[in-house]
């Protein structure tokens, strides 16, 4: 069981045999400590992953540390939109079943830089690629229900604001506020999906992992590079940061919660822009047209 300094640690024996559970970016970092512990559960994991080498390393340890074999990796680029229809119509077609998507992939405050499309690269990978994808991926998760769809968010979304004119940040670019931007869309996201999933069996959670030593970070530089050196020793490690990801997957009693933000396995809180239906509903619209896409 791990450590933890914020809450008592959270475990479960809960099985899922017989599932399947797609994880994006899960070759290093947090995600790869979530696909390890619900391979060992029993569940068919696929990692989809950008970096197809790191995937094939990533893979090879899941499956030894899990004892579990039905273990496979996917390429998917969340920064191209193209990459992302391709993975979509590979999934659709050779999987019959989604009943764990973990949107878990994710940059933090890098350089000024834009997707394939165009995209500012924070909002673009964190919201956009991650809404496609779900969008994509929605009817066979609906097929597959009792199914749940986890995003990984941040606390930074407390200080961010959905700037519905200028998303891409072409105006004036802060990565800071890029980055807690792309976190507030995640949880609005995880709002949306959960109105309009009601009474389908499947439901939706947006959380906060914890300050997780990963290289998420590796971009800081000045000020936040020096914060970061400070409270690092504070930090969780990899497989602590798992966790709430892990509790908003399987515990059973979060059956009956939809839409509700997590942080140390509990529910919580997020800002009030968080809860905003309007705000969510015009960033949903927004999104729809960004991609070129119709979802009701």
């Amino acid at each position: 069981m791990p450590r933890t300094i914020f809450r008592k640690a959270w475990s479960s024996d809960e099985k899922l045999d017989g599932k399947t559970v797609l994880i994006t970016g899960a070759n290093t970092g947090i995600g790869k400590e979530t696909a390890k512990d619900l391979a060992k559960r029993g569940a068919k994991i696929i990692i989809a992953c950008r970096d197809m080498e790191k995937a094939q390393e990533a893979l090879k340890e899941i499956i030894e540390t899990s004892g579990n074999d039905n273990v496979k990796c996917m390429k998917l680029d969340l920064s191209d939109t193209k990459s992302i229809r391709e993975f979509a119509e590979a999934f659709n077609r050779d999987e019959p079943k989604l009943n764990i998507l973990i949107n878990n992939a994710g940059v933090m405050i890098c350089p000024y830089g834009k997707t394939a499309d165009g995209f500012e690269t924070q909002i673009g990978v964190n919201h956009l690629g991650h809404f496609l994808l779900t969008h994509l991926l929605f009817d066979l998760i609906k097929r597959s229900a009792p199914a749940r769809i986890v995003i990984v968010s941040s606390v930074a979304h407390v200080y961010g604001s959905i700037n519905l004119e200028d998303i891409n940040s072409e105006k004036r670019y802060d990565k800071v506020k890029a980055y807690s931007q792309s976190k507030l869309a995640n949880i609005l996201f995880s709002r949306s999906l959960a109105k309009r999933l009601e009474g389908t069996g499947v439901t939706t959670y947006s959380l906060h992992p914890g300050a997780v030593k990963t290289d998420l970070q590796r971009h800081a530089k000045g000020a936040w590079s020096f914060l970061l050196t400070l409270t690092r020793p504070f930090f969780k490690n990899a497989v602590e940061g798992a966790q709430t990801s892990l509790y908003c997957a399987v515990e059973p009693s979060l059956e009956n919660e939809t839409g509700q933000y997590y942080s140390d396995c509990a529910r919580t809180s997020c800002c009030d822009a968080g809860k905003d239906d309007d705000l969510a509903q015009k960033l949903w619209e927004l999104s729809c047209r960004m991609l070129n896409i119709t979802w009701e």
